[in-house]
């Protein structure tokens, strides 16, 4: 009688961890899983004039995939060569979902506006710049302004004075001293408000100078008689600045850089077209590839190996590249560029060999 009591005990605990490591596995946990997310092409997301785009073959936009896992699913990334495992506060930086949501927001606005400025130059389209304000990207915690300024707010006006760039509204706060009161006047959706708060100090190159306490991007609009919109979706970021950038200029200059191809490729823009790096490129090459991409554009750096260390797997982003396609996508040729020009000079010197005539 007593052995069948122990055997039902063992059971029964036995049981109780079984549960307790099933819902261990099954429980959410504060990790996500990058993985390669979509590759494809820009004309289904762009109108020129209220029309898709005139190019033959696809400019491809390459995303990550970003979700968070229980216990099995961080099991199944480990196994998974193509999935990183990240942190909560490196997937959204600390920041709430929604304000991480409208971060990547304003980053794909951005990127987008920087792609029609590089693209109306290069196929001489005329076109206007309007600079808006700064956009509130971040707000420290010792600044007297958090109570007020959200994330994704414009600030206007620095003591009643409109400024021309983000650099001009610095310098305005730069002249006051710190812990000196200095008005904002800022857009918090349909709303406009201005408050007084002092500055407080702001570490930069081993000195302290006087802030507001944020960091900044530009809010700026451009505006043509060539009518461009973009209708991007849940896609948010500065990612797909260069492919924005070729795929506008593709058609609104007579020429034809795609030639039938599907071309994919990543890196964020500016607005005299110089490429920088991205992240998660090693899952961005895996879906080019698995869309049929046979070239790849990858931002370029030249750096000294002592600082490799501080980029992503101790690579630049055409190291990763290159090493991912050579493993996984043998077909697709990955070309390194530091600016739109190069990738407009890349695809005219080296045509569609393989396309019917």
């Amino acid at each position: 009688m007593k052995k069948l009591h122990v055997k039902k005990t063992k059971i029964w605990l036995l049981s109780i961890l079984g549960g307790l490591i099933a819902i261990g596995l099954l429980i959410p946990l504060p990790i996500y899983s990058e993985v390669p997310g979509l590759s494809v092409g820009l004309k289904q997301f762009i109108k020129v004039d209220q029309k898709k785009p005139k190019v033959d073959g696809d400019f491809n936009i390459t995303a990550v995939s970003m979700y968070r896992v229980t216990g099995l699913g961080a099991l199944l990334a480990l196994m998974n060569p193509h999935a990183d495992l990240l942190t909560e506060d490196e997937v959204t930086g600390g920041v709430s979902n929604a304000d991480s949501n409208r971060i990547n927001q304003i980053y794909m606005n951005n990127s987008l506006n920087a792609a029609k400025a590089v693209a109306f130059k290069a196929a001489n389209v005329p076109f206007k710049h309007d600079f808006n304000g700064i956009y509130v990207m971040s707000i420290q915690n010792n600044s007297k302004f958090k109570n007020d300024l959200h994330i994704g707010d414009t600030i206007t006006k620095v003591n009643e004075e409109v400024k021309n760039s983000a650099a001009g509204f610095q310098s305005a706060i730069r002249q006051s001293a710190i812990g000196q009161p200095i008005s904002i006047t800022f857009q918090h959706g349909k709303q406009v408000k201005t408050v007084s708060r002092p500055t407080v100090a702001i570490a930069q190159t081993g000195k302290k100078i006087p802030g507001v306490g944020i960091s900044l991007t530009d809010n700026s609009t451009i505006t043509s008689d060539t009518q461009v919109d973009a209708d991007m979706g849940d896609i948010g970021g500065p990612s797909g600045g260069l492919m924005f950038s070729l795929e506008l200029y593709d058609a609104l200059s007579s020429d034809n850089l795609a030639d039938g191809r599907i071309i994919a490729g990543t890196g964020t823009i500016d607005d005299n077209g110089q490429v920088g790096e991205i992240g998660g490129i090693d899952k961005k090459v895996i879906a080019a590839g698995k869309a049929g991409a046979k070239i790849f554009f990858a931002p370029y750096i030249d750096l000294p190996k002592k600082y490799l260390k501080y980029e992503e797997k101790g690579q630049t982003n055409y190291q990763l590249a290159k090493k991912t396609a050579q493993k996984y996508e043998p077909q697709m040729k990955v070309v390194p560029v530091k600016t739109f020009q190069e990738a407009v000079d890349y695809l005219k010197t080296h045509p569609n060999t393989t396309k019917a005539s």
